[in-house]
This record gives C-alpha cells, sequence and structure tokens, in this order.
C-alpha cells in the first residue's frame, strides 16, 4: 500500500529544489533614496510577468517591465545592517519570473552614504594630569567617537580645538591618546578645557564633538615666602604681662594641601634673652611673651624667623620689636565684672533698664588718696559704695543708635603732686531683635501686558532691618494664598511671574509679600503688590452662532430689522470694540452695528427670490486688527400679494363643444391656474360663481383638480351654450385672493368649430359672483370704488370693442378658406344635430 506526499509537503520541495537551480541578480542601491528610484532590472535575463514571492516593504516590483524601486519606506542601512559596519550590507529578494513561474534570487546590496555624524558617548571626558609631567607624556583615553557608517564613512581621525599648543591627540590602534606638548603650571591655570573633535573621511564629511577637561594636579613644586605686608617692627609696652601679643609673621605657599604646610621657628642664632621672653606658634607664625618683662629687659630685641617647609630651604624675616619704658603709676583701678563681659568688654543688651555693670576697686594701699569721676555725656555713671564704686547705665540704650561707648573714668587725685590718671571701660551693645523689616513704600502698583514670557522679572522689593547679624537679615516670601503662577526670590526680593498671564481671565491680582527677619522670636512686615493686567488683542470677536437664520415676510417695511446679530470679544477697550459689516452680498441688507440688528434697505419678493445668504464679517479696533465670519440667511416668507393666474382656458372667448351623447361623470374640460404665492397662498380651490343659463347647469367642477364634469345625463333642453363663471380662489389668510374665467361649452352634435364673437356678459352673473372686498378694498373711501368701478367698466368696453373687430377679420379670412376647401374634421366641432331654435344672443355668440 502506497502512501500519498501532502501536496504541501511537494511544493515546498520543488520550490527548494528551484530555488537551488535558480540563476541569481545583482543589484545595488544607496541608502536613503527618495520614493520611485529605480534600483534596477531584471527584466534582461527573464520575461514578463514578474512579481515578488516574499512582500517586502523598502522595494517594489513592476509586474511588466521588471523594474524594481524604491517606495515610501526609506532604506537605511544602519537599521537594516546593524552588526556589519564592516561588511557588504545584502538583501535577499525572491521573485517569481516568466510564464512557467520560474523562482530567481535578486541580491540588493545597500550602498552606505555618509548620512551619520561621529558621536562620543559623553560630552565631557576628564583628565587628570599631575604639573610636573614631562614634555611628551601620553595619557590614554578609555573614550572614542562611534561612527554607524561603514567604509570611509566610517574612518575618524581626531583634532583638539583650544589646546593653546600644550595638547596634542594621537590614535595607537583602536585607542585615544593625549600627548603633553608644553610645561604644565597648576597655579597658573589648573584646568584646560578644549573640544576633542571626530572627523570622519566622508565626502562631505561630518564631525562630532565632546570637551576634553584637563585638571592639573598640584605637586610641591614652591617654596614658602613672607608676603609684603608681614610686620618687621613691632612695639610693646614695658609693663606688658605674659601672653600678650607681640606681632603675627605670614609666610604664603601657592601649593595646595600638604605641599603648602608651612611651620614657622625662631632661628637658634638668637639671644637666650630673647628665645625666654618671646614663644613662636610654629602653625600661624603669632609671636608671644612667654613671661613678664622685666624692668632690666633690653629695649630693644631682634628676632630672626624660619618660615619652611618639608622639601625646601626655610625662608628667613627679620622682626625687630622694642620695648617701651613702663608709665609711673598712681592710683591703680581694679574692674570687677558683674554682667557678661569678653576681651575686657562688657556685653550689654540694648532695651535693658538701668544695670549695675562693674565693680571700680581703687587701691587703698597706695598712701596717693583720690576720686572717680566720668568724663563726657554718656548713658553710665559711678555710685560711691563702701570706698568703691558701683558702674551702671543711667538708661536703657539702644543698638541701632550707638552700638559700643568707651567709658573714661578720671582718678582725681587728692594731692596735687599725685595728678590724674584714666581708664578706658568699653561697653558693647548687644543688639537685641526689636525691629520688623520696613519696606521702601507702602503698596506696589504694577501693569503688565498679558501673554508675558513665562519667568519674567516685574519688580523687586526692599526691606530694611535696623537690626544686626541675624536679627537683620531679611527673608522674602509671598502670602499663602497667593497663586502659583507668582514667586519671590527670597534674598534679592526680585518677583517673578511663571506663567503667562491672560487678562480674559483675569484682570487684577493683588496678593501681599512678606518680610521675616531670622531673629528669635521673628518678626515680620508685608506690603501690598497690585498687578493690573493690560490688554493684548488677542482674542477674535465671536458670533453667538457661525449660522444665522433669519425670517421675514415679503412685504417687509424697509430699514425694517430683520433680526439681532450677537458677537462679543472679551478683549478690552479698542481692542474689544467690534464693527459688524456685510460681505460680499448683493442683498437688500445693511448692518446696523449702534443697536446690533441687520436691517433690511430695499423691498423683497419672495415671488422673485426666496432667500437670501451673505456673510458678516466682526472686526475689532486692535493693532493689528482681528475678525471672524458668520453666515446670515434670510428666508422670506410669502405674504397672499399675487391673485390666482389661470392658465387653461387661456381667454374667456374660448368654447369647447360637448355631444350629448357624452356620459354622465365624463371630464369635458380642466380649469388650470396657479399662484405665484407659497403654501396656504398658493392653495388654489376651484368654484362655480354663476353659470347661464341660470335655472340649470348640468356640469360640475372639482374643488381641487378643476376638472369640470357633466353632473347629469344632458337632456334636449341642455343644448345649446352654456356660460360658467369659474372663480379661482387662493388660501390666503384672512382674505383670500380670487380671479375668474368664463368657461364656454356648447351642448350640441355638429362638427363646425365653435367660437364667441366676444365675451359673455351678464350683469346678474357679474353680481352673483362679486369678490369680497379684500381688506384693504375695505379700507377705501366710496370715491375711490366708483372711480375703479368707471375705469375697470371703460376698460372692458375697450376690450370688447377690440375682440369683436378681431372676431370679425377672423371670421371673414376663415369663410374664404372655407370656400376653398372644406377644412378637416377638428376637435371642438358643432354637431350636425342642431337646435330648432337659438336666440339672438346665442346667434350673436356662435357667429
Amino acid at each position: 500500500m502506497t502512501r500519498r506526499i501532502p501536496l504541501q509537503v511537494l511544493s515546498l520541495v520543488l520550490l527548494q529544489q528551484t530555488l537551488c537551480s535558480s540563476m541569481e541578480i545583482h543589484l545595488s542601491i544607496q541608502e536613503e533614496q527618495n520614493e520611485g528610484v529605480r534600483i534596477g532590472t531584471i527584466a534582461r535575463e527573464f520575461p514578463p510577468p514578474y512579481r515578488l514571492l516574499t512582500a517586502y516593504r523598502y522595494v517594489e516590483l513592476d509586474m511588466m517591465t521588471g523594474d524594481l524601486h524604491t517606495t515610501t519606506h526609506t532604506i537605511d542601512r544602519e537599521a537594516l545592517c546593524p552588526q556589519q559596519p564592516l561588511e557588504p550590507c545584502l538583501i535577499l529578494l525572491l521573485a517569481v519570473v516568466g510564464p512557467n513561474n520560474e523562482v530567481i534570487k535578486v541580491r540588493l546590496e545597500i550602498e552606505d552614504i555618509n548620512d551619520n555624524s561621529p558621536h562620543f558617548q559623553d560630552d565631557e571626558i576628564h583628565l587628570i594630569v599631575p604639573e610636573d609631567v614631562t614634555e611628551g607624556t601620553s595619557f590614554l583615553l578609555d573614550h572614542q567617537a562611534r561612527d554607524e557608517d561603514a567604509g570611509s564613512n566610517g574612518e575618524l581621525w581626531y583634532s583638539l580645538d583650544g589646546a593653546d599648543r600644550l595638547f596634542s591627540v594621537t590614535e595607537e590602534g583602536p585607542s585615544l591618546v593625549v600627548v603633553v606638548r608644553g610645561r604644565l603650571d597648576r597655579e597658573a591655570q589648573d584646568t584646560h578645557r578644549m573640544a576633542v573633535i571626530a572627523t570622519d573621511h566622508g565626502v562631505p564629511s561630518r564631525t562630532g564633538t565632546a570637551t576634553l577637561v584637563v585638571e592639573v594636579t598640584d605637586v610641591n613644586d614652591n617654596c614658602p615666602t613672607f608676603s609684603s605686608d608681614s610686620p618687621y617692627t613691632a612695639v610693646i609696652p614695658g609693663d606688658s604681662p605674659r601672653g600678650t601679643v607681640v606681632t603675627h609673621v605670614k609666610a604664603t605657599d601657592p601649593d595646595l594641601g600638604s605641599n603648602a604646610v608651612i611651620t614657622y621657628s625662631f632661628n637658634p642664632k638668637i639671644s637666650d634673652r630673647s628665645k625666654a621672653l618671646f614663644k613662636m606658634d610654629s602653625n600661624t607664625g603669632l609671636i608671644t611673651l612667654s613671661t613678664d618683662i622685666d624692668s632690666d629687659s633690653p629695649s630693644e630685641h631682634v628676632l630672626r624667623i624660619l618660615a619652611s617647609d618639608p622639601s625646601c630651604p626655610p625662608t628667613v624675616a627679620e622682626v625687630t620689636v622694642s620695648v617701651q619704658p613702663a608709665a609711673s603709676q598712681g592710683l591703680e583701678i581694679k574692674i570687677r565684672y558683674i554682667v557678661e563681659h569678653q576681651e575686657q568688654a562688657i556685653l550689654l543688651q540694648e532695651n535693658k533698664p538701668p544695670t549695675v555693670l562693674a565693680l571700680l576697686e581703687l587701691d587703698h594701699t597706695s598712701t596717693v588718696k583720690g576720686t572717680l569721676s566720668i568724663a563726657g555725656e554718656v548713658p553710665f555713671l559711678l555710685k560711691p559704695q563702701n570706698g568703691n564704686y558701683l558702674l551702671l547705665s543711667s538708661r536703657p540704650l539702644d543698638f541701632e543708635q550707638e552700638q559700643e561707648y568707651h567709658i573714661t573714668i578720671l582718678v582725681n587725685g587728692a594731692q596735687p603732686s599725685s595728678g590724674c590718671n584714666e581708664k578706658v571701660i568699653t561697653v558693647l551693645v548687644e543688639d537685641v531683635n526689636d525691629n520688623a523689616p520696613q519696606f521702601q513704600q507702602t503698596h506696589y502698583y504694577l501693569d503688565l501686558e498679558e501673554n508675558n514670557e513665562p519667568g519674567a522679572s516685574l519688580l523687586q522689593v526692599r526691606a530694611t532691618d535696623a537690626d544686626s547679624q541675624q536679627n537683620g537679615e531679611v527673608a522674602y516670601s509671598l502670602s499663602p494664598n497667593v497663586a502659583a503662577m507668582f514667586s519671590i526670590d527670597a534674598v534679592t526680593g526680585q518677583l517673578f511671574v511663571l506663567f503667562t498671564l491672560d487678562r480674559e481671565k483675569q484682570e487684577f491680582h493683588n496678593f501681599t509679600i512678606l518680610a521675616r527677619d531670622n531673629g528669635s522670636p521673628t518678626l515680620q512686615s508685608s506690603i501690598g503688590v497690585s498687578i493690573h493686567v493690560l490688554d493684548q488683542n488677542d482674542n477674535n470677536p465671536i458670533f453667538t452662532t457661525t449660522d444665522f437664520i433669519f425670517f421675514i415676510p415679503e412685504n417687509f417695511p424697509r430699514l425694517g430689522q430683520v433680526g439681532a446679530v450677537g458677537v462679543t470679544d472679551v478683549d478690552a477697550g479698542s481692542n474689544g470694540r467690534v464693527e459688524v459689516q456685510v460681505l460680499n452680498s448683493s442683498g437688500p441688507f445693511l448692518m446696523d452695528n449702534a443697536r446690533g440688528t441687520l436691517r433690511c434697505i430695499a423691498e423683497v419678493d419672495r415671488e422673485m427670490q426666496d432667500h437670501y445668504e451673505l456673510w458678516l464679517i466682526a472686526q475689532d479696533h486692535g493693532r493689528p486688527p482681528l475678525s471672524s465670519t458668520a453666515k446670515v440667511t434670510i428666508f422670506v416668507e410669502d405674504v397672499n400679494d399675487n391673485q390666482p393666474r389661470v392658465i387653461l382656458p387661456a381667454s374667456n372667448l374660448s368654447c369647447l363643444i360637448v355631444s350629448p351623447s357624452t356620459v354622465t361623470g365624463t371630464t369635458v374640460t380642466k380649469i388650470y391656474a396657479i399662484d405665484e404665492d407659497s403654501g396656504k397662498n398658493s392653495d388654489i380651490s376651484y368654484r362655480i360663481a354663476a353659470s347661464e343659463p341660470q335655472d340649470h347647469s348640468p356640469f360640475l367642477i372639482d374643488t381641487h383638480s378643476g376638472n369640470v364634469t357633466l353632473g347629469q345625463r344632458l337632456l334636449l333642453r341642455d343644448h345649446g351654450l352654456h356660460h360658467l363663471f369659474i372663480v379661482v380662489s387662493d388660501g390666503g389668510e384672512p382674505t383670500p385672493l380670487e380671479s375668474a374665467v368664463w368657461v364656454n361649452l356648447l351642448v350640441n352634435d355638429t362638427h363646425e368649430p365653435c367660437r364667441l364673437s366676444r365675451e359673455p356678459v351678464s350683469y346678474s352673473v357679474i353680481q352673483k359672483s362679486t369678490q369680497k372686498p379684500s381688506p384693504c378694498e375695505r379700507n377705501e373711501s366710496s370715491v375711490s370704488n366708483a372711480q375703479m368701478m368707471l375705469f375697470i367698466g371703460f376698460s372692458m368696453m375697450v376690450c370688447s370693442v377690440s375682440l369683436f373687430l378681431g372676431t370679425v377679420i377672423l371670421f371673414i379670412k376663415q369663410r374664404t378658406k372655407r370656400h376653398q376647401k372644406r377644412p378637416a374634421s377638428k376637435d371642438h366641432e358643432i354637431p350636425l344635430k342642431l337646435k330648432e331654435s337659438y336666440n339672438t344672443t346665442d346667434w350673436t355668440d356662435i357667429q
């Protein structure tokens, strides 16, 4: 039993064999080509038709020509072959060609173009170099630029811009190397910034840039030197106690860190007396007395000072110290401080009530006796107590008025030979946070145009605080309820607007700025800010609707108001003052801007034009002006101003033959009328107002269709001429308009045509069919009615004479032709059977 091979497997095997045996076509195309660029053709080797076996979004094949073209999808070599920058980028396409559906391979090579610039991974490259590096030293950079192009388009070379001939850049294999070309000095410049430029070999070439930052590290290549402002002489009193500062020497070293550490010392060759009297701080260079000065101490000491660091020989400075003789001693005052003091100065907070500051004691062992007093006007006083004196303040002190007092205490000797000594006591007033910040003005007013740039600076406020140090440091803030669109710099007081303001949303902004000091407790003050947002013409006029629809009757009065046209502009002033005009319209309409209404300036007739379409343009008075448009449709409503017009019969002289054998219900003729009005005003109805003869009429008329039918069987008495006075009415309200027509029917068996020589006239009929006067006619005077009737009578007489003459002429011409040749049978012929007798009127009408 044999097994059947599935059709799909067989097709796949055949396709693989065909692919293995099919020939290949090689084509190439540069990347980034526009749509429709011809890549090549396969028609040179194979006959049509052609199609791609699998759809490929970048290439399309013309079925008949075999040409391959690019599509709307741009070919990007770097996207198609991202892992093959150095190898050809090949795309394999399978095409079915020829009538035998042979499968071929099309290998499409995507050629590279220089469409990618070199780029560094980091924008900044940092390199650390010691300042004592020798020229020609190389430093490897772990930063190289990449270029995704292939071939020469992806090959790079590097250069430096802004290196000042101190550095260069080269390549060593795959690495980027920076070479030092000049001598570096950290003390002259510790950081060098330059641009590393990577340029490819494409045509035209492309570049990429990164910033190279070379930081020069310090080495100990500088020795200490004494500065020019270091003292070289010093003078001290002869009675200076131990610890008195003599002088302070200072040397400098431009190096950094441990390389700049300086050690101070005395030269070992100074005198032993000087070594015992003075002490040197090795770290700071401060020289102090290591003991009290003896009375037999030399009046001058020469000190040689050495400043050195570990890698340099010491530098030497010479200081001469002069010792002044001690002053002759009088009464000695000893101060015993009661309040806080610092470095022999009394510290007293402001605003304190009179306070005891110190106890002044006199040296009672001296043979000289005296008293103490205060020189000058100061807010202090002395109060004797048991031979001594209490120093106290006489009133609360104010730091903002005076921060420091120097109290001169005079010692008045009891004996003239004792002289007068004095002692100065310093009182420092300490600040208390008793002053709140004060603004320079009471309120800030600012005008700002809307649509401002976000982040714009508005104004700078300034508050001062009379207190000192942190008590006088002012920080600015906005009150908590201020919108987030404003901010203030806490230090400078600069006010900013963070968002774009819109006057139409909010025209005024009022808020409070707070100024707080850093005292404890904190004191603050506030000031109001009012910002008026000025208008810009940034809003178009807006119609209440873009499509206005109005209805007016056709008897609309001139300059009547068609309707209100609503338009608004939320801008202010001239920017919001809008004028509306009718644009490109030939209709009889005009815009009344004073009342905001559209007016009709001429008569309108619905029967001539039943609607108007026009455009309105609303334009403001801003600079530049803004505008908008709206469409207006005006429908003219019908007014019953047109009477029905009878189309058929064409005149009152028309005559129609009715056979006596006509079946009841047969339509013998039709009345057709039109009314140019619309709606109910054009709804036409028909009625027989009167007939001749008056006693009976066998004819009826359909009210709606106007069909005249035979209402009863014709008898012998019905033979002859019938005049039907048909009144045609419209459905207008309140009073319909009417027209009338005579329908003339001749009941007889005849082949002769029926003609009338004059219109039917019967006063009785006219009286019966008299129409009801219209509202306008009721309002006319009786004189006008008489004149109108006279005019109508005269007109009818003229028309009758004219019609009679015309009828006679036509009758003579027709009779002449009849003698020449008898006419063929026509419609409206008089039946052969005539009436036995006719009255005079009938004969006259017929002939």
